[in-house]
């Protein structure tokens, strides 16, 4: 992962950092957003820009509301649940939507992924889900990535013994939520599209992905369009990514 995103005020208590033009709250035990992300966020603004009439986004792994709250500053007509699995995170994703005036557009959710929002009613209404999970393996984070959780939490950053483990679970839980022709983004990590592009095809689901690149030129968002017929949720993405 790259450095973060530029700091508007290394003094101020709680700290405002700006991601895609607005500023966010930090804390410690949050992710601090990276500048990757951004590609993510600009990716889905231009897709839901396309569309005409309002939209329903899911932000899967919210973390401090970057995703969903950059979204929202951006596509007036968008309405946005977002959700993370701790209650600190949560929290200030919450603070963060009120700060910015954009909570009547951005409800927060606790729960471990799509489970969270299952009393929201939103199942075959969703015109996008974006996500950022965590993406490194947890052999990394215990050798050469270690320092990362010097200042950041471990569960911001693992994604199982193959770095892909959140991936595999939305892929295949997106189906449920999104109408015929939603799309699915989510952030991947250097050298995993490869294998981030077969289970999006495993899943017989989607239409074939697309891949954004960053600055550098590489792979690191997938872009994916849900079938307009009936396909498969789950069917041949339950086993492990090598």
């Amino acid at each position: 992962m790259s450095h973060a995103a530029t700091s508007l005020n290394d003094t101020a208590s709680p700290p405002l950092y700006r991601f895609m033009g607005v500023e966010l709250e930090l804390a410690p035990d949050v992710l601090v957003p990276r500048l990757e992300t951004g590609l993510l966020g600009r990716e889905a603004v231009a897709r839901l820009r396309e569309r005409a009439g309002p939209s329903i986004v899911v932000d899967m792994c919210c973390g401090s509301g970057n995703l969903a709250l950059a979204i929202a500053a951006h596509v007036e007509t968008a309405q946005i649940w977002a959700s993370d699995l701790t209650a600190s995170t949560v929290a200030l994703a919450g603070r963060n939507a009120d700060r910015l005036l954009l909570a009547h557009r951005v409800t927060v959710r606790r729960g471990d992924l799509f489970a969270a929002l299952e009393g929201d009613g939103l199942a075959g209404t969703v015109d996008m889900v974006v996500c950022n999970p965590p993406y490194i393996s947890s052999a990394r984070l215990a050798n050469n990535s270690v320092h990362l959780l010097d200042a950041e939490p471990r569960e911001a950053f693992d994604g199982g013994p193959y770095g892909l483990s959140i991936h595999q679970r939305v892929i295949r839980d997106a189906v449920a939520v999104l109408k015929p022709g939603g799309w699915l983004l989510f952030e991947f990590g250097l050298g995993q599209d490869r294998q981030a592009i077969s289970m999006i095809a495993r899943s017989k689901a989607y239409e074939a992905p697309l891949v954004a690149h960053d600055a550098d030129g590489a792979p690191r968002v997938a872009i994916a369009r849900k079938l307009m017929g009936d396909g498969p949720s789950s069917e041949g993405i339950s086993g492990p990514v090598r």
